[in-house]
C-alpha cells in the first residue's frame, strides 16, 4: 500500500518536473519569436540550425538568444537560492532580496559601478564577497547561544535596510553616475549579451551542483534542529555552508542583472504547491520554473510598450507583489 502511494507520488513529481521543463522550453521559443520585430517559428528554427547573415538571424544570435540564456540562468540561480534559504531559515518568506544577501551583493556591485567602473570585470566575485559579508553579519547578529531561524530573518531584514541605506548614500554622493546604477538596482536584462552569459554560466553550474548535492541535507534540516542533530547532521555548519551556496547563486545573478526581486520568494512556493517539500524534487522544479518566470517576465518587459523597454524588475514586482500578499495571508 505504502509503496504504491510512494510510486504514485514519484510519478506525479516526475511528471510535474517534465511539465516545468516543457514550460521552460516553450518560454524560450516565445521569447525568441516576440519583440519589436516578430519572427515566425520557421525562421527561428532556420536561424538557429543554420545561422545566416540576414537581419533576423543576427537578431536571434546577437540579441535575443544570449539575453534569454542569461535570463534563464538568473531565474534558476535566484529560485535555487530562495528555496535553500527558506529551508535553512525555516521561514516561507525568506529569499535573497528580503533577508539582505542580495543587498550585500548589490552594495558591493554599486561600489564597483560607481567608484571603480574600470574594474567591472570583477563585479561577480566582488558581489559574492558582499553577499557572503552580509550573510556573516546576519549570523553574528542572530547568534545567541546558537542560531534560531526567526532571529536570522529579523537580523536579515535589519541588515538589508542598513545596506540599502549605504546604496542610497552612494547614489546621492555620486549623482552624476546614477543612471546606470539605477537601472542595475531595478534589475533587468537590457543589453545583456554573450559576455554576460559567459560570466554567469560557471557560477550557475558550480552553484547548481552544490545545491542539488545539498538536497538531502535540506530535507534533514526541515525535521528540526534536534532531530537533525540526532541523525548526525552538524546543523550549524550545514546551515552556514548552504547559506554560502545561496549567496553564491544570488550574487552571480545580481552581478549580471542587478537587484531582481521576488523570484527567490515566489518561485519556490509555486513549485512547492505541486511538488511538495522534498528538496530532491523541489530544487529542479524551482530551477526550471525560475527560468520560465524570468524569461516570460523579460519578454513582457520588452514587448508590452515596444519599442520602449521596461526593466524586468518592474514586471517581476507587478506580478510578485500580489503573490507575496497571498503568502502573508496564508502564513498568518
Amino acid at each position: 500500500m505504502h509503496s504504491g502511494k510512494d510510486l504514485n507520488r514519484r510519478l506525479w513529481r516526475g511528471s510535474a518536473i517534465l511539465g516545468f521543463a516543457i514550460l521552460a522550453i516553450a518560454s524560450i521559443g516565445i521569447s525568441l519569436m516576440k519583440g519589436a520585430v516578430n519572427i515566425p517559428p520557421a525562421e527561428i528554427i532556420r536561424g538557429i540550425s543554420a545561422p545566416a547573415a540576414d537581419v533576423q538571424a543576427k537578431i536571434i544570435w546577437n540579441i535575443r538568444l544570449p539575453r534569454i540564456l542569461v535570463g534563464a540562468l538568473t531565474g534558476m540561480n535566484l529560485a535555487l537560492a530562495g528555496a535553500i534559504l527558506q529551508a535553512v531559515m525555516k521561514n516561507p518568506l525568506a529569499d535573497p532580496h528580503i533577508i539582505g544577501i542580495s543587498s550585500g551583493a548589490g552594495l558591493a556591485g554599486i561600489v564597483v559601478l560607481v567608484l571603480l567602473p574600470k574594474m567591472e570585470y570583477l563585479l561577480t566575485p566582488i558581489a559574492f564577497i558582499g553577499a557572503m559579508g552580509a550573510a556573516c553579519l546576519i549570523y553574528i547578529l542572530a547568534w545567541k547561544g546558537g542560531i534560531r531561524p526567526m532571529r536570522m530573518v529579523l537580523a536579515g531584514v535589519a541588515v538589508s535596510a542598513f545596506l540599502g541605506s549605504g546604496i542610497s548614500a552612494l547614489l546621492v554622493f555620486y549623482s552624476d553616475r546614477v543612471h546606470g546604477a539605477l537601472l542595475w538596482m531595478v534589475g533587468g536584462l537590457t543589453a545583456r549579451s554573450w559576455p554576460h552569459f559567459h560570466i554567469i554560466l560557471p557560477y550557475s553550474v558550480f552553484g547548481g551542483i552544490l545545491a542539488f548535492l545539498g538536497a538531502k541535507k535540506l530535507n534533514v534540516l526541515n525535521l528540526g534542529d534536534e532531530a537533525a542533530q540526532g541523525l548526525g547532521l552538524p546543523v550549524e555548519r550545514t546551515r552556514l555552508l548552504l547559506t554560502a551556496v545561496a549567496a553564491l547563486l544570488a550574487a552571480s545573478a545580481v552581478s549580471v542583472v542587478g537587484l531582481l526581486g521576488f523570484v527567490g520568494l515566489i518561485v519556490p512556493h509555486m513549485a512547492r504547491l505541486l511538488i511538495g517539500s522534498d528538496h530532491r524534487f523541489l530544487l529542479p522544479a524551482a530551477a526550471l520554473l525560475g527560468m520560465t518566470v524570468v524569461i516570460l517576465s523579460d519578454t513582457l518587459a520588452r514587448t508590452l510598450f515596444a519599442p520602449v523597454e521596461l526593466p524586468t524588475g518592474i514586471i517581476m514586482a507587478f506580478l510578485g507583489a500580489p503573490f507575496f500578499l497571498y503568502l502573508l495571508r496564508r502564513e498568518a
